[in-house]
């Protein structure tokens, strides 16, 4: 499968830990497509001793035909990183992700993730450290910085003279998590800055926010998109110059949360882990239906998949006619 497609840009699904998963990422791009590639949620660091092999079975080759998938990991420790790189090479995986954008409190407070931004000589120090001996080409995922956007800046030319294949950047602070406006300026900024290819991250949520960012950056040629498609599933098609009908778009979206719905039930461990799934999906896809502002708050409610089934098919379901008449951005 090529990349990138002549002229078309080239979108990245977000990781988006408890959401894209394997079963998630290659259900989206047989019934949506419009991504290129994944970068997969972060592996958890473990040490050599104590690796488990489970942590790989998301990213089993096998598993992962429908889409592209580039593995992550929030490694501070290259010992460790170096033997889950190994690892993931003997798989056949060329590329890996350096997590150090993550702004969860719970990985900050142990300078990973966005956490280590205000730390360049650790970082560093780690680049110095596995790059020699790693066996597959290396990207970083990254903030403008925990608390200021010069801590990115301070670091980039820095990272200059090593053989990075990109730089993603959430145009966002760690400490904002997701909250508040993303900043494009001080990415502009960081184009200035670096000497490596950088990806744009940060709050794509339709193709007039994105023509508009393409427009501003016309040097920038890879996108990355997470929570914009997970509210809306045709954006990335949209953004690729697709065009659906109001039918279309039900009965694709109708189809992939049948066959979501059922690919979780068999691989979950019971109702409850089945309707969490489901529900952590439904917080991001409930913003697309303007015209049902209680749907999630209703779902979030349900306690039996019966109950849940109920709501998502009184909401979706009745009839195409009825769907395509739903006030929401995905049935227009």
């Amino acid at each position: 499968m090529t990349e990138q497609i002549t002229n078309q840009p080239f979108l990245y699904l977000a990781p988006i830990r408890g959401i894209t998963d394997c079963l998630f990422r290659n259900l989206f791009q047989h019934h949506f497509g419009g991504v290129d590639q994944a970068v997969a949620p972060f592996i958890n660091p473990q040490p050599h001793s104590n690796f488990d092999p489970r942590q790989l079975r998301d990213l089993q080759p096998e598993e992962n035909k429908a889409l592209p998938v580039v593995p992550q990991f929030l490694h501070t420790e290259p010992d460790g990183l170096l033997s889950l790189a190994h690892r993931l090479h003997d798989l056949g995986y060329e590329h890996i992700n350096w997590n150090l954008g993550c702004p969860a409190p719970m990985v900050t407070r142990k300078r990973r993730g966005s956490g280590l931004l205000p730390y360049p000589d650790a970082i560093i120090a780690m680049l110095d450290h596995i790059l020699p001996r790693l066996p597959m080409q290396l990207s970083i995922k990254t903030r403008l910085g925990l608390n200021h956007p010069d801590e990115l800046a301070a670091l980039l030319p820095r990272l200059n003279d090593y053989p990075l294949k990109e730089i993603i950047i959430h145009t966002r602070l760690g400490k904002q998590l997701y909250k508040g406006t993303t900043d494009p300026e001080s990415f502009g900024h960081c184009l200035e800055l670096s000497r490596h290819p950088l990806v744009y991250n940060g709050d794509i949520t339709d193709a007039e926010t994105f023509h508009r960012l393409q427009r501003q950056f016309p040097t920038v040629q890879r996108w990355m998109i997470g929570r914009g498609i997970l509210a809306d599933p045709f954006l990335a098609g949209v953004i690729k110059g697709e065009e659906f009908s109001g039918q279309q778009r039900a009965t694709m979206f109708i189809n992939f949360h049948r066959d979501l719905y059922a690919g979780y039930k068999e691989s979950l461990a019971g109702p409850s882990h089945l309707l969490g799934r489901m529900k952590q999906i439904w917080f991001y896809l409930a913003s697309s239906f303007p015209g049902q502002p209680k749907l999630w708050k209703i779902i979030k409610k349900a306690g039996t998949e019966e109950q849940y089934l109920a709501i998502v098919d009184k909401a979706l379901h009745p009839s195409i006619s009825t769907i395509k008449n739903l006030e929401s951005p995905l049935f227009p």
